[in-house]
């Protein structure tokens, strides 16, 4: 059953790695829909059954919109687009392309989670017909029904990234940019909030950006993956900004001048250690328990700190 969020909007729990650990978004005005990120191939039952339970059809779709094309926010995009026969989809420029052609971004995919993982979490990514793909780029806005939902281009997690705000609910469908806030770390219903660095494109300086354009738009409430709706948003981000800032820390002042040899061992102990000790002074919960929930984003969050310090080394030796 999906979570009703009000004025049109629901929250559909794709379960990717359990529950309330991944979503994706339906909005709904004047008979039209929008789907904001999709899941992944598994997800699509889930999808169409929300979509019966509001007395709608998937011909009613008009946009399927991923925040990015990261496979637990746009895995099941091609599967989507096949059962929406009137749906766009619209997405980034940088991330057009592998919409039209996923090869690329499949064999990426792999490479970070191994065969067997990828098929498990994954599925299979297909195709999108190019004339049914939107390239939207900052400021492009979308007409559903009698609302507007603007794309607002925000990179810092990923350079192709955007989040959608509905001008109606003010909501903002912020995808990875608002970061991680899973309920099971929640005090006081409101979650412990961390950066998410995974691979490839980690810049911090660009999403301390976009968490200042993101918040200009004074949103009502902040809808994210992983996982729900975090009203009063405001009060919240100087959190996330903190978490951004550590693990810069990490990369830069702990990391960046050790030679590579053993670095993967030490940024993964590193970016464990700031994620358990935080979150279980923050719930309460014991570190077993916090490791456990953080378990893929220990790993993943270590990688991307990697990747952007090999980034860094290679832009220096350019210069």
């Amino acid at each position: 059953m999906a979570e009703a969020l009000g004025n049109g909007s629901y929250l559909i729990d794709t379960g990717l790695y359990g529950p309330q650990r991944a979503a994706c978004y339906l909005v709904e005005d004047g008979g039209e829909l929008a789907l904001l990120d999709t899941g992944t191939q598994h997800s699509l039952p889930r999808v169409l059954d929300t979509i019966a339970e509001i007395g709608a059809t998937p011909a009613q779709v008009r946009y399927v919109i991923p925040t990015h094309v990261h496979l637990d926010h746009a895995g099941g995009a091609g599967q989507l687009m096949q059962a929406c026969p009137n749906a766009t989809l619209v997405v980034h420029p940088k991330g057009h392309p592998h919409m039209v052609d996923p090869s690329k971004l499949q064999a990426g995919a792999t490479a970070v989670y191994g065969e067997a993982v990828f098929a498990r979490d994954f599925g299979t990514l297909l195709p999108i017909p190019a004339q049914r793909t939107l390239a939207a780029e900052d400021g492009h806005r979308i007409n559903l029904g009698g609302r507007t939902l603007a794309f607002i281009y925000t990179p810092g997690h990923a350079n192709h990234h955007g989040c959608i705000f509905d001008h109606v609910s003010g909501h903002l469908y912020t995808g990875d940019t608002f970061g991680l806030g899973y309920r099971e770390l929640g005090r006081n219903d409101e979650p412990y909030l961390v950066a998410t660095t995974t691979p490839v494109a980690f810049d911090p300086d660009a999403w301390i950006d976009s968490l200042d354009r993101m918040m200009a738009l004074d949103p009502k409430a902040c809808c994210l993956t992983h996982f729900g709706k975090i009203d009063h948003p405001r009060g919240r981000v100087g959190m996330l900004r903190e978490s951004i800032e550590a693990h810069r820390e990490i990369a830069l002042a702990e990391e960046e001048n050790h030679a590579p040899e053993g670095r993967d061992v030490r940024l993964r102990q590193a970016v464990d250690t700031l994620l358990v000790n935080g979150g279980r002074r923050y719930s309460g919960l014991t570190a077993d328990k916090v490791r456990e929930i953080f378990v893929n984003d220990i790993e993943l969050n270590a990688q991307g700190l990697g990747i952007w310090l090999a980034r860094r080394a290679k832009q220096r030796a350019q210069t």
